[in-house]
């Protein structure tokens, strides 16, 4: 069956047999193993992770393609397709035996970086994700303080997962070939998180208000908030960025709101 990419889906199928290859190994699947694969597309991944693992559950936007990947993949294995918009699908319907997850995709550069926020709320069912984004989204994951990549995604992420850049892949992997080079990423959550937060919702707060307007100082951003006082009761200077801050002092930030609520 044929099928034309589709731009409002930001479809771009890879091809690249090596690339593929890298993913997998990458990934390292083993039987018995519970994945959930997030727009197959046509089923590159889907195909040597179903051999490996048996069954494997996929969530899947472009009603399209169903047909495509029940043709091409059903005689390997068990597939379950869920055709969803993956903002919105209830991951934790997925777990099976009280076992988590694990999660692979690539996915659409438009709505890669809501999808990681919308993933965070199901880690508790999740043991690791492996995604192909754009090379641009994994190098701010993966960023450190003082640099112009560093921002809420690195922090939010990083509060939450490993994050271990893996490899890039050129655009000629992909049909059509994307503008940009895209990354593999691995995410793994936090066994007991390294962060003590009171308040996981205030901390997001926090930290999106940190970064709202970049250039300007913490104590612009947080002067609703608290006080330049209160800022340096912390051991911070009032005065610096955002992106100068470790997570450590987002979470003192966080904590300081919590405990005058």
């Amino acid at each position: 069956m044929a099928h034309q990419p589709r731009k409002r889906f930001g479809q771009n199928f890879l091809h690249d047999n090596m690339v593929i290859q890298n993913i997998i190994h990458a990934i390292y699947p083993q039987q018995g193993e519970n994945f959930v694969e997030i727009g197959p597309g046509k089923g590159a991944i889907t195909e040597p992770l179903l051999k490996a693992v048996g069954e494997i559950d996929v969530v899947e936007l472009d009603r399209d393609l169903i047909p495509i990947l029940h043709q091409n993949l059903d005689h390997l294995g068990t597939l379950r397709i869920h055709q969803s918009d993956a903002l919105k699908f209830d991951f934790s319907t997925l777990v099976k035996d009280n076992q988590p997850f694990r999660v692979v995709g690539n996915l659409p550069y438009n709505i890669s970086t809501p999808l990681l926020f919308h993933l965070i709320s199901f880690l508790p069912h999740i043991s690791d994700m492996h995604f192909m984004l754009q090379k641009e989204v994994v190098d701010r994951m993966a960023a450190k303080p003082n640099s112009k990549t560093y921002g809420r995604l690195s922090v939010m992420m990083q509060y939450h997962c490993r994050v271990e850049r893996l490899f890039v892949v050129k655009p000629g992997s992909f049909f059509p070939p994307p503008k940009v080079d895209s990354a593999i990423v691995r995410l793994e959550p936090h066994a007991t998180n390294p962060y003590n937060v009171v308040d996981e919702k205030i901390f997001a707060q926090i930290v999106t208000q940190c970064f709202s307007q970049r250039r300007k100082t913490l104590r612009n951003n947080l002067k609703k908030i608290l006080t330049t006082e209160e800022i340096e009761s912390l051991g911070i200077n009032p005065g610096c960025r955002a992106e100068t801050l470790e997570i450590s002092q987002f979470v003192e930030i966080a904590n300081q709101v919590s405990s005058l609520q």
